[in-house]
C-alpha cells in the first residue's frame, strides 16, 4: 500500500484537480461526498486505500501518481526552463504552473515571464499577450516596481507586434513613468524606452520617438551587450522612418560590427534581417548588400531556426525577388508563406499584403489598387499612422505609374 501522508496528499490532490479544471463537486461525483473530498484536500482526513483508488480513477491516474514527485514542483520546473530553455522544459513549466496555482505570486511571475518569452520566440503573439496580461496583474499584486515595469514593457512590445497601438502606447507610457519615477536601474529604464520608442514610431509620433531614441543611446553608451544592440537597432528604425537612411545605416552597422553572436544568436540574426530590409528600403535600394545580410541570417537559422524566424527570412526573400524584378519568384515565395499559420508581427503581415497587391498591379489586376486602399484605411483605423502613411505613398506611386502607362 502507498504511504500517503497529510497534508502532502491533500496538496497533491488539489493540484491535480485544478490542473484538469475540475471543481470539487465534479471530482467527487456520486461515489464521494464533496465534504469528505474537501477535508482530504485540506489535510484534515487521512486518505483510505479505497478513496485513493476511487479518486485516481476519476482523474485518469494510477494511485501512485498521488505521491508528490521530488522534482515536480514549480520551482524545479522553473529552474529547468531557465537553465536549458528546451521545448520539453518549457512544456513541463506550463504544466507545473497550471497545477501550482497556490504558489507565491513572485514564483508564478517568473514562470509566466519565461513562458511568454518562449511564446514570443515562436511567434505566438496572441498566447504571449494572454500570459503577459496575467504577468502584469501579478506584478501589481506583488507591488514590486521593477516587476511592474518589466511586465508593462513586455506587454507594450507584444501589443505593438499585434498592431494594437493604442493600448500598447498606454502600457509603454506607464512603464516609462514608473521607471523614471522610481529611479530604476539602467536596464529597466532602457527597456522601457525601447518599448516607448517603438510604439511612438508606429503611432506616427516620430519627433517624440527620435528624442527618446537619442536619450536611449546616451543611456547605454559604452556598452556592447544585447541591450545596447537593441538600442542601436531601435535608433536606426526611427532614423529610417525619418528618411535618414545614412544615419540609420550608421547605427545598424555599429550593432552588426560590435555585437557578438555568442551574446545572443537570435538577436544577432534579427539584426541582419533588419539590415537587409534597410538596404531594400533606402533610396536607391541596394539588393546586393541586402542579399549578403540575408545569407548571413540564413546560415544562423541552422542553429536557432524557429517557424517565426523562418517566415521572416522567407518574407525578406520575397521582397528581394520583387526588388530585382524576379516577380515569379516573389509570387512563389508568397505562396509558400500562405501555406503556414502566420507567426509574424502585424506590421510584417501587412507588408506581405502590400507586396501581394503590388504584384497584382504589375499584372494589370485593378484589385491591387483597391487592396492597397483597404490596407491603408485599416492601418489608419488601428492607429498605425506610420504604416498607413507608407501604404498611402505606395498607392500614390501605383496610381501615378498606372496613369503614365495609360497615357503612353
Amino acid at each position: 500500500m502507498l504511504m500517503l501522508r497529510q497534508p502532502a496528499f491533500g496538496h497533491r490532490l488539489k493540484k491535480l484537480r485544478m490542473a484538469r479544471g475540475l471543481s470539487q463537486t465534479a471530482l467527487a461525483g456520486e461515489g464521494m461526498s464533496t465534504g469528505y473530498l474537501s477535508r482530504l484536500e485540506s489535510g484534515a482526513r487521512q486518505p483510505t486505500e479505497r478513496a485513493v483508488t476511487y479518486l485516481a480513477g476519476r482523474l485518469g491516474l494510477e494511485p501512485s501518481d498521488f505521491e508528490e514527485p521530488a522534482t515536480g514542483s514549480l520551482a524545479h520546473a522553473l529552474t529547468l526552463a531557465a537553465s536549458t530553455g528546451s521545448s520539453d522544459a518549457i512544456e513541463e513549466l506550463r504544466q507545473a504552473l497550471a497545477a501550482e496555482a497556490h504558489e507565491s505570486p513572485v514564483l508564478r511571475w517568473q514562470a509566466l515571464w519565461l513562458l511568454a518569452q518562449a511564446d514570443r520566440l515562436q511567434g505566438e503573439h496572441a498566447a504571449e499577450r494572454e500570459r503577459l496580461g496575467q504577468l502584469v496583474a501579478l506584478g501589481d499584486e506583488v507591488g514590486v516596481t521593477e516587476l511592474r515595469v518589466r511586465g508593462l514593457t513586455r506587454l507594450a512590445r507584444c501589443l505593438r507586434s499585434l498592431g494594437d497601438i493604442t493600448p500598447a502606447l498606454d502600457a509603454a507610457v506607464e512603464a516609462h513613468r514608473l521607471a523614471l519615477g522610481e529611479d530604476l536601474g539602467v536596464e529597466d529604464r532602457a527597456t522601457a524606452l525601447l518599448a516607448l520608442i517603438s510604439v511612438q514610431a508606429e503611432a506616427g509620433r516620430i519627433g517624440e520617438a527620435r528624442a527618446h531614441a537619442d536619450e536611449l543611446t546616451a543611456l547605454v553608451e559604452g556598452r556592447s551587450d544585447a541591450l545596447w544592440a537593441e538600442a542601436m537597432w531601435t535608433a536606426a528604425a526611427v532614423r529610417m522612418r525619418q528618411g535618414d537612411y545614412p544615419g540609420a545605416q550608421a547605427c545598424l552597422e555599429q550593432a552588426l560590427e560590435r555585437f557578438s553572436s555568442q551574446e545572443d544568436l537570435v538577436l544577432w540574426l534579427r539584426l541582419r534581417l533588419a539590415a537587409a530590409r534597410l538596404h531594400l528600403q533606402r533610396l536607391p535600394a541596394d539588393p546586393e548588400q541586402a542579399q549578403r545580410r540575408a545569407a548571413e541570417a540564413e546560415a544562423a537559422l541552422a542553429f536557432v531556426g524557429t517557424p517565426a524566424l523562418r517566415q521572416d527570412l522567407t518574407a525578406l526573400k520575397a521582397d528581394l525577388a520583387f526588388a530585382t524584378a524576379r516577380y515569379d519568384d516573389a509570387r512563389a515565395l508568397l505562396g509558400e508563406l500562405a501555406g503556414d499559420a502566420p507567426r509574424m508581427t502585424y506590421r510584417d503581415q501587412v507588408r506581405l499584403e502590400m507586396l501581394r497587391h503590388q504584384l497584382l498591379i504589375l499584372g494589370g489586376d485593378p484589385a491591387g489598387i483597391q487592396g492597397l486602399r483597404t490596407l491603408a484605411q485599416q492601418a489608419q483605423e488601428d492607429a498605425n499612422i506610420d504604416l498607413a502613411a507608407e501604404i498611402w505613398r505606395m498607392l500614390a506611386d501605383a496610381l501615378a505609374e498606372s496613369s503614365r502607362s495609360a497615357s503612353a
